[in-house]
């Protein structure tokens, strides 16, 4: 088969592989296939199995709305969050039996998901939200009658949407943040419950048993080996703003659901995990000072409380994901390093780090078991996603997912190629390149230079979320150029605070270093050198195109402009305040000379700017302010607006409108990079 050149329409080709989870007896590993559905215009969730040792996968679900696979301790049973109803539910699934049936276990109102196992298998613990009329209803015992037939419960259901509708009509905002993602924060809070897993039981024993009652999310449950507590975080205050900043850990008695709170405010605490032998609790956590230009710590603490030790301090990277080894002896947790996503082990007995699979790729998911090693999800340069096992460190990955293989023999895969520099400042800066299909030696192409977001985002060339837009880059003809400045994860935490109060002069001098040490290769056109960025990376965009004419395309995504007008507007209130020093009222002249908008009179660059109508991560506004702007004092701009879409629009948005957004943005690098093209 002829090899094809890859399309933004591609998209709808490529697979993923998310959330692995291997039975108790080993034999199997259930994981959730992500497809790209053109017809609905959206995404299908099924749980599959496979046997690591015969490779043939199963799929379990064909409703397309599955995730969150959790086996039975016995293994004979798997828990799903499935939202093949009107609202997600927790369903049970007997494996291995005929005829299995998924049938619902939860049917709360407002949904349930994150179900979790008592370690004797007989509860499951479950987050669903509620409101305090909720649960006042539900400590008093009182509950709706049964409806009499379908008119009746049609009719419920109408009126429930109507009065939740007209009970937000005016919406009163109290704290802050009060919208996020794409919707309006609502006051149904994510509350621990737990009920039997079996069928056939007492109608009363049955009901769920609610655990929590605060006006507060809570994080999914995670249960102590001797099965009588469970472990949570959530926010300290209630009625304060941003609980991403103020989380605590809790331990929750199951008998009768009183609270302890275990950890400090020094700290915003998350993910508690009990060792297998009832010891410790592990979990993530951020200092509050600068909060968001820490490393992630993993820490530990005795499961009675206690002295709170970070574990990673000396490796000095952020960690990910992470779980216990099953005898206790240390962890095993991803951390981001040098562009790369690796697994490593760390022994209790001495704190010793050592890598246990790394190179060039990202470990987004992974499960461990006793005898039959590690399983993975892995994303590389040469494939966005496959899942792997390996019985030991010392043993050779195995693919045992082949979902991609169809796609990726029928298309050009371009190699990525890593190079270093020094900016100005002396620092060591990391980056790499694609060069574009058909390339020949000799020839100058057009330079697409990418930017990241965060600002403390970590790239990579096994970058899953990236993955197709680069490689689309290089079929369309484009040298495909990326790094990661200062503020970037992955390099020390000196590294990642070295951007506080000036995003823009620190990173600029970084990736235009980049530029230069990549023009010496002599395989770019100078003359046609292109520039896009999102989020940060929009910020970025901008503020190069006013400090510099050496591009002669850009285009800016989702993009923060104004550090003042994004502080009053976004969902992270006390980002800015935090990356930069000041408050705006303290200083606004500050945060004004270093916003891209004061200087967005100087863009003679020809811009496009992309955004979407619901992103309250970055409202909008950003992006028309910089339109009139650049529009007002005589530069080139369109504005291209996606309606409906949120911050992760070209991430997890409508596929139509991913396909749409990567369409217009090398449209608009072809007209000014290949200008003599039809």
């Amino acid at each position: 088969m002829e090899k094809q050149h890859i399309t933004a329409e591609d998209l709808y080709k490529i697979i993923h592989i998310e959330d692995p989870r291997i039975s108790p007896d080993g034999r199997w590993i259930a994981y959730v296939q992500v497809t790209v559905d053109k017809m609905d215009n959206g995404y299908k969730r099924n749980i599959w199995l496979i046997d690591p040792n015969d490779g043939t996968p199963i799929q379990i679900t064909r409703n397309g709305k599955d995730t969150q696979p959790r086996w039975s301790p016995d293994g004979k049973t798997l828990a799903f969050t499935s939202g093949r109803d009107e609202k997600p539910q927790v369903y049970l699934m007997r494996i291995g039996e005929p005829g299995g049936e998924a049938r619902a276990l939860t049917n709360m109102p407002n949904g349930a998901n994150s179900p979790a196992w008592s370690p004797d298998g007989t509860l499951i613990a479950f987050l669903a939200g509620m409101n305090a009329d909720g649960r006042g209803k539900e400590d008093r015992g009182e509950a709706d009658p049964k409806p009499v037939d379908k008119l009746d419960a049609k009719q419920r259901k109408e009126r429930r949407e109507f009065d939740e509708t007209q009970r937000w009509d005016p919406r009163v905002a109290w704290r802050i943040p009060y919208r996020t993602g794409t919707s309006y924060l609502s006051d149904h809070f994510a509350q621990i419950y737990v009920m039997p897993a079996a069928e056939g039981i007492d109608k009363e024993a049955a009901k769920p048993q609610r655990l929590t009652n605060a006006n507060a999310d809570h994080n999914p449950p995670a249960w102590t080996p001797d099965g009588e507590y469970i472990l949570t975080a959530r926010m300290g205050d209630p009625d304060g703003d941003e609980p991403w900043r103020w989380s605590n850990l809790y331990r929750i008695k199951v008998a009768d659901g009183t609270h302890e709170q275990i950890t400090d405010e020094t700290h915003s605490s998350q993910n508690p995990v009990a060792s297998p032998d009832g010891q410790w609790i592990t979990f993530t956590r951020f200092p509050r000072e600068h909060l968001s230009q820490r490393i992630a710590r993993l820490a530990i603490m005795p499961i009675s409380g206690g002295e709170i030790r970070d574990l990673n301090d000396a490796f000095d990277r952020s960690v990910g994901e992470f779980k216990w080894i099953p005898d206790s002896s240390g962890l095993l947790f991803t951390a981001l390093s040098d562009g790369n996503i690796e697994l490593y082990t760390l022994r209790l007995s001495d704190g010793k780090v050592e890598p246990a699979i790394t190179g060039n790729l990202h470990i987004e998911n992974f499960d461990v078991h006793p005898e039959t090693g590690v399983t993975y999800t892995l994303s590389a340069s040469a494939n966005p996603s496959e899942l792997f096992w390996q019985l030991s460190s010392v043993d050779s990955p195995i693919q045992i997912t082949h979902v991609n293989q169809k796609f990726l023999d029928s298309v050009f895969v371009q190699e990525t190629h890593e190079i270093r520099w020094h900016s100005p400042s002396g620092v060591e800066i990391q980056g790499w390149y694609m060069l574009p299909v058909d390339y020949e030696e000799g020839k100058t192409y057009p330079l697409a230079l990418n930017i990241h977001g965060g600002p403390h985002v970590m790239w990579g060339p096994s970058m899953k979320s990236m993955w197709h837009e680069w490689q689309f880059h290089a079929a369309r003809g484009y040298v495909v150029f990326y790094c990661n400045p200062r503020g970037a994860e992955g390099y020390g935490e000196t590294f990642q605070r070295a951007l506080h109060g000036a995003w823009g002069p620190v990173a600029m001098d970084d990736i235009m270093a980049g530029v230069d040490t990549i023009l010496e290769k002599r395989f770019i056109d100078p003359k046609r050198m292109a520039i896009t960025g999102g989020s940060y990376g929009g910020f970025m965009t901008a503020w190069i195109t006013g400090h510099s004419d050496r591009f002669i395309a850009a285009v800016a995504q989702r993009g923060v402009y104004s550090l003042l007008s994004f502080t009053g507007t976004t969902d992270i209130a006390s980002f800015i305040p935090t990356e930069f020093g000041v408050e705006p009222w303290e200083n606004p002249t500050f945060l004004w000379e270093n916003s891209p908008l004061a200087h967005a009179h100087k863009i003679k660059t020809p811009l496009l700017l992309i955004h979407s109508e619901n992103d309250f991560r970055v409202p909008i506004a950003e992006a028309e302010q910089l339109f009139t702007y650049v529009r007002r004092s005589g530069g080139t701009v369109q504005l291209v607006r996606f309606p409906r879409e949120g911050h992760e629009m070209t991430r997890s948005g409508e596929p139509e409108h991913r396909v749409s957004s990567l369409t217009h943005m090398v449209n608009w690098f072809d007209k000014y990079c290949f200008p003599s093209a039809p």
